[in-house]
């Protein structure tokens, strides 16, 4: 598989509490991207965050510890990205999803 050098990035904000089918939505988009053949995916857990809620998540305090921020990152040809996107917004309630452009120096082994 091959990434074009002018990709972009999808990057989808999101509570470690939300779900989808069962499972963390997380998982879910992984394995939709996946399923999907795009290039990868990359889940970040956040230490700490806010989102429209203003309502604050932190690993700091063990009585807020849960639901904390979760980031999916996914890099790909703008046609994989905008053929996902129609998927993931039917698996999200709430969230928040961005997309820019991208160099791409390296993908694989050198």
């Amino acid at each position: 598989m091959t990434v074009p050098r002018d990709a972009y990035l999808l990057r989808i904000f999101l509570g470690e509490n939300d779900r989808y089918g069962g499972r963390p939505l997380y998982e879910a988009i992984v394995l939709k991207a996946r399923e999907m053949h795009l290039a990868g995916a990359t889940v970040l857990r956040g230490l700490e965050g806010f989102g429209h809620s203003s309502r604050l998540h932190t690993a700091k305090l063990l009585r807020l510890s849960e639901d904390l921020p979760i980031v999916v990152e996914i890099v790909d040809s703008v046609e994989k990205i905008e053929g996902f996107l129609a998927a993931a917004e039917e698996m999200m309630a709430s969230g928040l999803v961005t997309l820019e452009k991208v160099t791409v120096l390296q993908y694989g082994a050198p």
